[in-house]
């Protein structure tokens, strides 16, 4: 039940009470507390946007922006008849990173500064790197230093907090950051208050870390779906899961919520952070403006002030379907007049349509709705062909059937392996799979992909809606492989996958076979020559090498099979076994390494 949840967060999630939030009631206007909160965190916001456009940036060199634009803002509050005061936030804050001494040059963006307005924004945009491997370590303070910190220069902490999770974030949204702050303040609080300091925060940090990932995934497959298939896609996926949350909100209204909808992403996927919080802002006050004609399920949330109003609204149960809806909406499959209809205004018409379909099949995920929208646009362009058109879309709930039926088989598939394998050879199994098809990415993407596919399986493939939650979190995985911008490359095969059709890339991954253009490294690039940090490493931290030995194991042996691979990983961690119990640890290593190194030679 909680994956389904995540889906809310893309459209209602706004903010929770900390950092100087507004808290006036609903009854005020939105757009001036929207504002007021905007001017009251504008060190926050600048952060978050400056750590995800430069996230080479140093901490000093983001404080430094931090000070132009707070004098920026005190000045406009005091005369905003000022010209400068009537540009665009996102404007003004670029502006002030192209005039920072050095900057552009040290950090490799003069480029994007050569350019104006929308031009410059894009650049800025591209400038973004989804794989922050060139980064450090994230810093981590003993939980006492940290809570002395924080009882000194709570500022200073949080500052340094949102800097270093924007850089390593930066596709998320500004509003997602700032609540990922205030938890991490509530966390703070709340376990500097604990004997036992650091056990309070592991457990703590976990739930945290979950939840700022599950929204990272989302956002980046929703904005990686408009950048690369256009704002008709991003349409169709609003669509479907405002229909299947609001069941009876009327097709009108829903067109009018979209509006809102859209508009926001402009903002959030472009990295424009004022227009963003301002967008889902007024989001919430739509939904929340019209809750009679939307959802039953939303009063106590729109009676609560306006940062505690999204929060609760995306934890707010699927609204119950009418009792007057019928299973099937006529028009679509039986009418005479379906070509004459699509016809007239095409756009409107299948939109229509995936709201109905949608709002009548809350267990199907959001990639298979749009799949059988899919299917119904390609049978009427067929069938409003042919000499009697009625006779020829009259079966179209057969296709619908057979086509989640093909996706049903492939979820019971995967659902199995996790069943027979068991969590760890599952990821192995997917590290191995995932490497093979793309060995192009990183180290550290592909590991993460792998982890990601196994966590999809084990949440979901014990649940009553085991089919929707599968989908739904594999979907986000293929959404991390593909990547946000559209002209990202991996190689031909994957590419078509990404690009060819969003709705129909988890089947089109499932036909994949090893890349066919991949040249493996010549050498062996020190994969066999071990040290006894593998000695030192914890639990955790040896499963990590473990899994990374696997990954660039694959890249250089990717024509071995997975039991050949897998065999030589049993062969890997008895070497790690055997040396760290021997006398002369280093020694063993040196000795164990090329005798790993020829066997795979020979597997």
């Amino acid at each position: 039940m909680k994956q389904l949840k995540l889906t809310g967060f893309l459209f209602f999630f706004f903010l929770t009470e900390s950092l100087t939030l507004p808290t006036k009631p609903q009854d005020v206007d939105d757009v001036s507390i929207t504002q007021k909160f905007i001017e009251d965190n504008i060190g926050y916001i600048t952060i978050i946007a400056f750590a995800q456009y430069i996230q080479e940036a140093s901490f000093e060199e983001v404080e430094m922006l931090v000070k132009a634009m707070t004098e920026y803002r005190d000045k406009c509050l005091a005369d905003m008849t000022l010209p400068e005061c009537s540009k665009l936030a996102n404007d003004v804050l670029l502006e002030n990173i192209c005039t920072m001494e050095g900057l552009p040059q040290k950090h490799n963006f003069s480029h994007c500064c050569h350019k104006a307005d929308f031009e410059r924004k894009h650049c800025f945009l591209h400038n973004k790197k989804a794989d922050v491997g060139f980064l450090p370590p994230l810093p981590t303070l003993d939980p006492e230093e940290k809570c002395q910190t924080y009882k000194n220069n709570r500022e200073s902490l949080l500052n340094n907090y949102i800097y270093e999770v924007s850089r390593r974030n930066p596709y998320v949204f500004a509003p997602t950051l700032l609540t990922a702050a205030a938890r991490f303040e509530e966390m703070t609080k709340t376990c500097c208050e604990e004997q036992e300091k650091a056990n309070c925060f592991r457990t703590k940090a976990e739930t945290f870390i979950q939840y700022l990932k599950a929204l990272s995934s989302y956002q980046k497959n929703v904005c990686g779906a408009l950048m690369k298939f256009g704002p008709q896609i991003l349409k169709s996926i609003n669509i479907a899961v405002l229909s299947q949350k609001f069941p009876k909100i009327e097709f009108k209204e829903l067109i009018s919520l979209l509006e809102d909808v859209s508009s926001k992403y402009d903002g959030c996927c472009e990295g424009d952070v004022v227009q963003c919080i301002h967008g889902r802002s007024k989001v919430v006050s739509h939904i929340c403006s019209k809750q009679d004609s939307i959802s039953s399920k939303i009063k106590e949330c729109c009676e609560k002030k306006i940062p505690e109003r999204g929060e609760c609204i995306i934890y707010s149960n699927k609204d119950d379907r009418p009792n007057n809806l019928p299973l099937r909406e006529a028009k679509f499959t039986e009418s005479e007049n379906v070509c004459e209809e699509r016809d007239a205004d095409q756009e409107n018409f299948m939109a229509e349509f995936l709201y109905q379909y949608s709002r009548r099949h809350p267990e199907l995920s959001t990639p298979e709705l749009l799949r059988i929208a899919g299917v119904y646009e390609d049978l009427l362009r067929e069938c409003c062909n042919t000499k009697n058109p009625p006779d020829c879309y009259r079966h179209a709930e057969n296709k619908f059937n057979e086509t989640t039926e093909k996706s049903f088989k492939i979820v019971q598939r995967e659902c199995e392996h996790f069943q027979i394998l068991g969590k760890d050879d599952l990821k192995y199994h997917y590290l191995i799979n995932l490497t093979k098809l793309a060995p192009q990415l990183s180290t550290e993407e592909l590991t993460f992909l792998g982890k990601e596919m196994v966590t999809a399986l084990t949440t979901c493939c014990t649940l009553s809606e085991e089919f929707a939650c599968v989908d739904n979190l594999v979907d986000l995985v293929l959404g991390e492989l593909c990547g946000i911008n559209e002209n990202r490359s991996i190689n031909p095969a994957v590419d078509h996958c990404c690009k060819t059709n969003f709705a129909f890339r988890r089947s089109c991954f499932e036909g994949l076979e090893a890349d066919k253009t991949y040249v493996s490294p010549s050498t062996s690039q020190g994969l066999f020559t071990f040290h006894t940090d593998l000695c030192q490493a914890h639990n955790e931290e040896l499963q990590r090498k473990k899994d990374r030995f696997l990954v660039d194991l694959v890249k250089l042996k990717p024509e071995l099979t997975g039991v050949e691979l897998q065999s030589l990983l049993v062969d890997f961690t008895n070497v790690v076994k055997k040396c760290c119990q021997a006398q002369g640890p280093e020694a063993c290593f040196k000795e164990e390494g090329p005798k790993l190194s020829a066997k795979s030679q020979v597997a």
